[in-house]
């Protein structure tokens, strides 16, 4: 028996999931994740058993995660933004046989699969050439009880993380609680303790590692709420009406919603709020005060990276009297700062910030051991790429960053993607792209450029779109600054601490 039968028997009339309008019971639930689980088990895969989900978020995105997970697959959580050719790349590194798309995606899943050569895309809402329908697939499906005897697999994320083109990563021992096969895999997740704190509520979206724990939270019994693209107010009006215990935001949903009119604001009930996570990227002190005032104690604050997990934890209590603090290393991890040289520094020095995984694992990436190298000083001992301290408490405090990668509204954008693209535009010479602060996302993407032509450079724009007709438009830059020449070390080397110096006022951060 499936363990939504047995909430089903348990809970014959509460809604298990929610989305756009859409709700699904128990028996519901327990009825689609059989058919769908059969479904995947009737196809020939490779060892890893790669299932790409590249969809926007919806019910059934969900319950492909949950799916795959209960099936003995590995999902591969796809951003929907991608264009085909950036797809190709992860669903051909990462061996992906079966494709879940959407109508959104439809087009894009299908160029994509025939790139990488993925040998199956099944397509919800729409019909079109080189794929199965979701309709068809699932009549075609058995409906009988699913066998529970494979090994579970963690899903494996894809990360732009502290270096490089977007890497595999599979989920980290902090994320997966693993299990001998599927029936004590969800043993263990039923365990998870965020299932005391009530219903779920799935912000961001679902290609990010944070809010997937929503499709852990359904199989622990816990009724979910998927929401679409974000709107400041339908998430309050969810929280009232559903009567919401918990969730995942990041810094930039915390801004939105305090920009709502504050009659907006007091409108909503959110007392039935228990547990809030906020990941993604430190929050600005002023905003996480405020939200603070606002809903009490339930904020918190995890800082990691997918990679790994949570290395870092702060409650709000704890926030208020370490302002600014991402919090205490929590098991397996702890922190430590380092010079230049590699020399751990005493408490309140500033330095790059690494973690001691205390099991001897550190970061993993798929089929990528250069990169694995790049993050570690020692075995197990990595970094996430920033500049902090640590002070006589043993709190973590971030304030820089000594890798490339910006954080923009919790999206992890590396900028060698973008200056790859526009370098190869015809009237580009030479360009730069780095983070600078953004009042709502955190920090965005600028291109310093140095034209061919010094008086006669491209318009912005046409380097804008240049660049968005070729990749996904989050990865892009939002602004455009032409200069005679990008500065650089005496070793020829581009310095981009003074070329963002010239862009960023001293003292504020991005």
């Amino acid at each position: 028996m499936t363990f939504a039968a047995v909430f089903a028997r348990q809970r014959p009339t509460q809604i298990a999931l929610r989305s756009a309008g859409r709700e699904l019971t128990w028996e519901q639930v327990d009825q689609l994740l059989k058919r769908m689980v059969n479904g995947l088990l009737a196809v020939s895969f490779r060892p890893d058993r790669r299932v790409a989900v590249f969809a926007e978020n919806s019910a059934e995105t969900l319950l492909c995660y949950v799916a795959a997970t209960l099936a003995g697959c590995s999902a591969v959580p796809v951003n929907f933004h991608l264009t085909a050719d950036e797809a190709a790349y992860i669903f051909g590194d990462a061996g992906v046989d079966i494709v879940l798309a959407d109508a959104s995606t439809a087009e894009r899943a299908v160029e994509a699969a025939r790139l990488a050569g993925s040998s199956l895309v099944i397509v919800r809402g729409a019909s079109l050439d080189g794929a199965r329908t979701w309709d068809d697939w699932l009549a075609e499906a058995s409906d009988a009880e699913p066998p529970v005897d494979r090994e579970p697999l963690p899903a494996l994320v894809y990360t732009s993380g502290t270096t490089g083109r977007p890497k595999g990563t599979p989920l980290p021992p902090t994320s997966f609680v693993g299990g001998a096969d599927i029936a004590d895999h969800v043993a263990r997740l039923q365990q998870n303790r965020w299932a005391e704190f009530g219903p779920h509520l799935v912000v961001g979206p679902m290609y990010h590692s944070g809010p997937l724990v929503s499709t852990r939270l359904l199989v622990a019994g816990v009724p979910v709420t998927v929401l679409g693209k974000f709107d400041a107010e339908t998430v309050l009006r969810s929280i009232h009406e559903h009567r919401i215990g918990s969730t995942v935001m990041v810094p930039t949903h915390f801004i939105r919603l305090l920009a709502l009119p504050r009659q907006v604001r007091e409108r909503y009930d959110v007392s039935s709020l228990r547990y809030v996570l906020q990941v993604g990227s430190k929050c600005p002190v002023d905003v996480k005060r405020a939200m603070i005032e606002w809903w009490g104690e339930v904020v918190w604050e995890s800082y990691g990276a997918s990679e790994v997990g949570t290395t870092c934890l702060i409650s709000a209590t704890e926030w208020l009297e370490h302002v600014g603090s991402v919090g205490r290393p929590i098991p397996p991890f702890e922190a430590m700062v380092v010079d230049e040289n590699g020399a751990e520094l005493p408490p309140g020095r500033e330095g790059r910030l690494y973690f001691r995984d205390t099991t001897g694992r550190g970061i993993v990436y798929h089929q990528a051991p250069d990169k694995e190298r790049s993050v570690h000083l020692a075995p197990g001992v990595f970094t996430l790429g920033e500049v902090g301290y640590i002070d006589q408490d043993g709190y973590v405090y971030i304030t820089d960053r000594f890798s490339d990668m910006i954080v923009s509204g919790g999206v992890n954008i590396y900028p060698a993607e973008s200056e790859l693209v526009l370098a190869g535009h015809p009237q580009v010479e030479e360009v730069a792209c780095i983070g600078v602060p953004h009042p709502e996302m955190g920090e965005e993407l600028k291109a310093v450029v140095v034209p061919r032509e010094k008086q006669s450079p491209p318009d912005p724009a046409e380097l804008l779109a240049f660049c968005r007709d070729r990749l996904a438009h989050y990865k892009c830059p939002r602004s455009v600054v032409f200069v005679g020449s990008l500065p650089r070390s005496a070793m020829g080397k581009l310095d981009k601490r003074r070329l963002k110096a010239q862009f960023v006022p001293s003292g504020v951060s991005g």
